[in-house]
């Protein structure tokens, strides 16, 4: 394993935490990349402003994917975010590439960030029973991240009759 830049973890609590982080980071590219592809498509009612939140989304979640990278180089490991990886490792349902409805990109994308956000949340007890602290700060940190993002772009759903 490549020099580490921590103290205090064993090679085996290193080695996971460092599977645990590249799991989620195939997860976290694989959104960006289907939040990048609805902000490139979409069309309908509300479109600029949904376009251009879709901007910040996909720049808040390049900065989750390099936390989470650059925490497993530290640990000694390799980041593995490649297309060619994403696309075999990543969790995240395909994303409908051929759709240009606004209100179905919002939902596709409200249904992959709970799903990715719950994926989220158990590497954050994953990283706890590990005792790797750090990882499971991480983890929060991305967490809250993605669900207010989620609520973001949920917000943009038609609110259902009373």
């Amino acid at each position: 394993m490549p020099e580490a830049f921590v103290k205090g973890l064993n090679d085996n609590t290193r080695t996971k935490t460092i599977d645990l982080l590249n799991a989620r980071l195939a997860d976290v590219i694989s959104l960006a990349m289907a939040v990048k592809q609805a902000h490139w498509n979409l069309r309908g009612a509300g479109f600029i402003g949904v376009h251009e939140l879709l901007d910040d989304v996909a720049d808040r979640l390049r900065e989750s994917s390099d936390l989470i990278a650059e925490r497993a180089v530290i640990l000694g490991g390799i980041a593995r975010g490649t297309t060619e990886v994403v696309a075999e490792q990543t969790t995240m349902a395909a994303y409908p590439v051929e759709e240009k409805e606004l209100q179905i990109h919002v939902e596709a994308l409200k249904e992959r960030f709970l799903d990715v956000g719950e994926k989220v949340r158990a590497a954050i007890g994953e990283a706890g029973e590990m005792g790797e602290d750090d990882v499971e700060d991480l983890f929060t940190e991305v967490s809250r991240q993605i669900d207010k993002d989620a609520w973001f772009i949920g917000a943009n759903s038609p609110v259902p009759a009373s």
